[in-house]
């Protein structure tokens, strides 16, 4: 059984706006590091739409990217998605593939049969996982900035205090913080 991992870039007061972050060559690698490592990604269908607006033709070099940003095209374009809705059904992107029914179940079964594991980046959907209790770590990227606004983290709230524990901290040189954290056994 393979872990699931939630992934995400955020601010200092938690906002996980995608557009608060700090796109650099630096931060770029360390995602590709980390999708190359997991076997597949799992995203609701709002980010998964965001997503596929753009990286599909930065990985065929329709788009113009540096290196560093075609690299995380090209990593994501060979790895299965999976996409939680229940509003949209059809998901042409390359190696995509909706789940639908109950999403404990759905999600328990891909962690299941994915060993190198899979990979959460949506924050509303990985909420919801981690109320269903089942992400067993989380990887953050802590932005020295702080936004103002949300969305935020968790900010429906969990049934229960995570206890985690500390696996690394590695400043980056534009001041963010990679956080490595497992759940307290």
């Amino acid at each position: 059984m393979g872990l699931l991992t939630f992934s995400i870039n955020l601010t200092l007061d938690g906002c996980v706006d995608h557009e608060e972050g700090i796109a650099d060559d630096e931060t770029h690698a360390i995602f590709t590091r980390l999708l190359d490592e997991c076997g597949a990604m799992l995203w609701g269908r709002v980010t998964y739409e965001m997503m596929e607006s753009y990286w599909p033709a930065v990985a065929s070099g329709e788009q113009p990217a540096p290196p560093a940003v075609r690299a995380w095209a090209t990593t994501l374009e060979t790895k299965p998605k999976y996409v939680v809705s229940s509003r949209r059904h059809d998901f042409p992107w390359t190696n995509s593939h909706h789940i639908a029914g109950d999403l404990h179940a759905s999600v328990q079964q891909l962690k299941d049969t994915t060993p190198a594991g899979v990979l959460v980046g949506s924050g509303k959907l990985a909420a919801e996982l981690d109320r269903l209790d089942l992400i067993d770590e989380y990887r953050f990227l802590v932005h020295p900035r702080i936004a103002g606004h949300g969305p935020t983290l968790h900010q429906d709230g969990l049934p229960e205090t995570r206890r985690l524990v500390l696996v690394s901290a590695d400043p980056l040189a534009n001041g963010a913080v990679r956080l490595h954290y497992r759940r307290e056994s």
